[in-house]
């Protein structure tokens, strides 16, 4: 087996968060309270894989060779990402059938539906993320219909054309400030991305002369996409499934903006001038090289490439030591900043010290 081979089978394991939810419903099945069950998932990802992480340490190697050359192997890693379309949309329509259908409780649903929006978050918003950042029409459509089972379109827009131009500046709603708690910052992220989304798509058209209102508006064709999502819940499932749709949604795009709070906490760039900023480079993005967490994540958490170089491919993202480092992985910080306090004792001293360390 080569190399890459060997790698791929890293990767391979994204597809275990998907089995989360299945295997929940094998242990109610089996006699385990519901709601205990409906929490596997969480208890998997928040307690698990911190433990994990720990035990197995960070991966720092790069890949060899070109950064960014195209091989036979290639197609085996782009493959991997597009299995996990099906896989999450064959997830979600068993999961709202589970929600509508199963005698679960109240706190047993809630925490189903808990479940599947961070299982969203991981499984359909961060393949979407990969893939709607690579050339062509096929790998960003799919990327596009991840969003839309999740509600959350505006990021395909806003993302590319928002996020990755205002990084780490104050014009970017995602990158938050130092000191700013995540309970401020969330409100703000939402509503901000989504607007600013719809601004930027009808700048886009009113280049080409075309009104905001125009079917080559592409937000408005993934919405669509969404409101039919949202009726086949209806039709299947009822009411029940409908609104599990529309929540699950809502607790994926919850997710991701936590997950961009941990990702540019208190991280600036140097204003060269009025309105013009240094150019983003891997110093601009927190960095994380825990290994079980990035096989999970597609590589996610080596963001600092990522955001110096869109358009790589995650299994050649690379590590750059003098980037900022998280004390641990995703699913350790995204905890950390659920509670303000333990976040800002942890980070603050970090982020004082990189600013120190990039000072001109």
């Amino acid at each position: 087996m080569t190399r890459e081979a060997t790698r791929a089978l890293g990767f391979c394991l994204v597809f275990v968060v998907p089995a989360l939810l299945p295997v929940a419903e094998m242990m109610r099945r089996s006699g385990v309270p519901s709601v205990l069950a409906a929490a596997f998932p969480l208890f998997f990802l928040f307690v698990l894989v911190p433990l994990a992480d720990a035990l197995m340490g960070r991966d720092v190697r790069n890949p060899p060779g070109d950064d960014d050359a195209t091989d036979a192997s290639d197609w085996l890693f782009r493959g991997l990402t597009w299995l996990a379309v099906p896989a999450w949309l064959g997830l979600l329509g068993w999961a709202l059938g589970v929600l509508a259908n199963a005698p679960l409780g109240p706190g047993a649903k809630a925490v189903w539906l808990l479940s599947l929006g961070i299982t969203g978050g991981v499984v359909a918003i961060n393949t979407a993320h990969e893939l709607i950042h690579k050339s062509g029409r096929f790998e960003p459509a799919l990327g596009g219909v991840l969003l839309a089972s999740v509600v959350y379109a505006g990021f395909k827009v806003e993302h590319l054309r928002g996020h990755h131009v205002h990084v780490s500046t104050p014009q970017d709603a995602s990158s938050a400030r130092l000191g700013e708690s995540l309970y401020r910052f969330l409100p703000k992220a939402l509503l901000s991305n989504a607007l600013n989304a719809w601004r930027l798509e009808a700048a886009r058209l009113r280049r080409l002369g075309l009104p905001a209102w125009h079917w080559r508006n592409e937000l408005l064709g993934w919405y669509a996409l969404s409101l039919l999502f949202a009726g086949a819940a209806f039709v299947f499932y009822g009411v029940a499934g409908l609104a599990g749709f529309l929540v699950q949604g809502a607790i994926a795009g919850v997710t991701l903006e936590i997950i961009n709070y941990v990702e540019h906490y208190g991280l600036e760039r140097r204003q060269v001038c009025p309105g013009q900023y240094e150019r983003v480079d891997h110093r601009h993005s927190w960095n994380s090289s825990y290994r079980l967490t990035n096989w999970l994540l597609f590589q996610l958490q080596r963001h600092s490439d990522h955001h110096a170089h869109a358009r790589r491919r995650y299994h050649r993202l690379r590590h750059h030591p003098d980037s900022p480092q998280l004390p641990a992985g995703y699913a350790t910080m995204f905890l950390l900043a659920l509670v303000p306090p333990l976040w800002r004792r942890t980070i603050d001293p970090r982020v004082h010290a990189w600013r120190a360390r990039s000072a001109p």
